[in-house]
């Protein structure tokens, strides 16, 4: 008799798990290149593994504080031109943002970095040819711990690890139209918890540096009322070219899997930097200002198949601004434009 009970509920909500609809995201693929946070990487091509002038370095490849020696306060701003996007879409890539939002919020503390990140912002609301009503709302955020180190015993090899903590939800429902009445198909309202992490190492060779970086390598999300799932994992690699002024990067970047979408990335970086004598305290000033030029694509058939990105930034002593652009096929009303601030601390 005690086992009838739970025999009976059992039963009751077998026909209830068999209706449970499928989630509406279809991939979990956090790290393609257009969505790297930095202004610095994306003016060079969006892709960094070997450049640690780059403030928001932890984010391409955590080994690149290895030396840092700074303390500073980080920010970024996506915008991008009017989009409509269709349910869809947005299902597919699972990672899509807002056009206009804050992207990344970091403090940079020598060989560590603490994060925040909004992951994934999805809202859309449609109403199809054949009558049906779609809501789909996913946001999914990110805190970041990175820890890193370098090594001078043989050549300077520095090591690298992001340590990620997500959380977020999602909220979907599905109707069609009866008549004058909407009827409901799907309901979905479940929160999402997981973890990640990513690795990285440069090793330093005078005027060149070569970077290594795997993206997600261990990671999961767990669903309250869905099978758990592995975020995708991605690698890099990059080799750069660097004098006191002049950086020459190229690298590749791909899925760890048996098919990959691999981009080639090649960037240039020019920076002229000044001091002088502030009139008001004595004190000494440093400036410099930097330009930027890069692009990607999958095969670099055709124009229309390659982003062309461009960038460029300012720093006044513990001031800095920076600004990149990335367009595909040379289309500048669909570019995307990131923004960044930070402020050095003492």
């Amino acid at each position: 008799m005690k086992f009838l009970l739970p025999l009976l509920l059992a039963c009751l909500c077998l026909p209830v798990l068999a209706q449970q609809a499928a989630l509406p995201i279809t991939s979990y693929d956090y790290a393609a290149p257009e969505h790297n946070v930095s202004p610095i990487s994306i003016g060079m091509g969006a892709l960094n593994v070997t450049n640690s002038g780059d403030f928001y370095a932890n984010y391409s490849n955590p080994a690149l504080i290895g030396a840092n020696e700074y303390t500073a306060l980080l920010t970024s701003f996506r915008v991008k031109g009017s989009e409509k996007m269709s349910f869809w879409e947005a299902a597919n890539i699972s990672n899509a943002l807002k056009p206009k939002q804050f992207k990344y919020f970091t403090l940079l503390t020598k060989q560590t970095a603490w994060t925040y990140q909004p992951v994934a912002r999805v809202h859309i609301s449609e109403i199809t040819n054949a009558g049906e009503y779609r809501y789909h709302d996913y946001l999914l955020d990110k805190m970041q711990v990175t820890i890193a180190a370098e090594d001078q015993s043989w050549q300077p090899v520095a090591f690298g690890m992001n340590v990620k903590y997500l959380s977020g939800r999602l909220v979907y429902l599905l109707e069609h139209r009866v008549g004058n009445s909407l009827v409901r198909d799907a309901f979905i309202d479940d929160k999402v918890r997981g973890f990640s992490s990513d690795v990285g190492v440069t090793l330093d060779l005078q005027n060149f540096k070569v970077g290594l970086a795997g993206y997600d390598v261990f990671s999961r999300l767990y669903w309250e009322n869905y099978p758990s799932v592995a975020i995708q994992r991605r690698a890099a690699l990059g080799v750069q070219y660097y004098t006191d002024n002049l950086i020459l990067s190229g690298g590749v970047q791909g899925k760890l899997a048996k098919t990959t979408d691999s981009t080639i990335h090649l960037g240039l970086q020019y920076l002229w930097d000044w001091g002088g004598t502030d009139s008001n305290t004595g004190e000494d000033v440093s400036q410099g200002l930097v330009a930027r030029l890069g692009l990607y694509s999958h095969d670099f058939y055709g124009a229309s198949n390659i982003n062309y990105t461009l960038g460029t930034g300012y720093n006044y002593n513990l001031f800095r601004f920076d600004f990149s652009l990335n367009n595909k096929g040379l289309k500048i009303k669909d570019s995307e434009y990131l923004f960044s601030l930070g402020v050095g601390l003492p």
